[in-house]
């Protein structure tokens, strides 16, 4: 009996690995459709709003996706415009980093600390840092390169949207079923679509506060704390390090430090104080399990699985949750503040 589990056990663990293999080898293909299934996820309610009102499917899209695209175009050219400027500047804003770290260097010599310039310099190279946060915008543009699928592919799922939960329970009458495939869209849809308007605020005020200072391209660095703002726990830090050196770089020590306390206040009061009251009980979700998962989809999917990390580890979850023999790995993933009530809803 028990070979018998062991070898039930590697047959699971090899045909996982074979999965995950042929999810890496299909990337090209799985990331676009999962990008256009969260961008209809975050879109839905608009359409359902206006279908709830009369106005007819085609026209509800219309409008939907003409908004979307429009504001898609906006973003896009000035992205384009402050990817480029900064690209040229690259080489002047690493000269004058290097600048401050001799200028630390010889500060720290009036007072007999010996500062290795040459080491933080290799190990914190200003010019490839700079190239760092380029390449990561130019990534995020590259995911669109075949947008008109993308796109093409949402405006099908928002069609089919109406008809999906009836086909599924014409196909599986169980009731268990019926309701883990609601559970699943109800807590993806809530996430995405909070998530997206809180981002949103995030990135427009981080926008506001950096034009106010006077930093370069600070329509750049709101698109950058919006976007990384869907990325658990290192997101924002990440966001906020190409802001800080470029007031580093332009204004001194002092408003560079004001900048980053700027950031610290904005994440706390969003991500700490607004977001957890929005979003209710949370979502239901180890700490370390997010950290992880933040990894893990980064590893297999790249940029997008970082993005999309925390929707579906909460997909994976609640589809652990609905078979008996996989109900202990969505426990282990749960938060484990209710580990009744989680025992119960798994």
């Amino acid at each position: 009996m028990q070979e018998r589990r062991l070898g039930y056990f590697f047959i699971v663990m090899a045909s996982v690995v074979i999965v995950l293999a042929g999810v890496k080898f299909a990337a090209t293909i799985i990331v676009p459709f999962l990008l256009s299934l969260f961008i209809a996820i975050i879109l839905s309610p608009t359409y359902s709003f206006f279908k709830s009102k009369g106005i007819a499917d085609m026209l509800s899209i219309t409008i939907v996706m003409g908004v979307f695209l429009l504001f898609l175009a906006l973003i896009a050219k000035l992205i384009g415009n402050s990817v480029h400027d900064f690209s040229a500047n690259i080489d002047t804003y690493s000269l004058k980093l290097t600048a401050y770290y001799q200028a630390l260097s010889q500060f720290g010599a009036n007072f007999g600390i010996e500062i290795p310039v040459k080491e933080i310099s290799s190990l914190v190279n200003s010019k490839e840092l700079m190239r760092f946060f380029t390449s990561l915008i130019e990534s995020l543009g590259s995911i669109f390169t075949n947008g008109f699928v993308v796109i093409l592919t949402v405006v099908f799922m928002l069609l089919e949207s109406k008809h999906f939960i009836a086909k599924i329970r014409y196909a599986d009458s169980d009731a268990q079923t019926m309701e883990h495939i609601n559970q699943i869209f109800t807590q993806i849809k809530s996430y995405m679509v909070i998530k997206a308007l809180i981002s949103l605020l995030t990135g427009f005020v981080v926008w506001i506060f950096l034009s106010f200072m006077g930093t370069d391209y600070a329509f750049l660095w709101g698109v950058l704390a919006f976007l990384f703002n869907f990325i658990p726990n290192i997101g924002s830090i990440i966001a906020a390090v190409p802001a800080v050196l470029i007031t580093l770089v332009q204004f001194g020590g002092v408003s560079s430090l004001i900048v980053a306390l700027f950031y610290v206040v904005i994440n706390i009061t969003i991500g700490s104080v607004i977001e957890p009251k929005v979003m209710g009980r949370g979502l239901g979700l180890s700490t370390l399990v997010v950290f992880l998962s933040l990894i893990f989809w980064g590893w297999l999917l790249g940029i997008v699985g970082m993005l999309l990390s925390i929707p579906l580890t909460i997909m994976a979850k609640i589809v652990f949750a609905a078979n008996e023999k996989t109900k202990w790995i969505a426990v282990l993933l749960g938060s484990g503040e209710n580990l009744e009530s989680e025992a119960l809803c798994a």
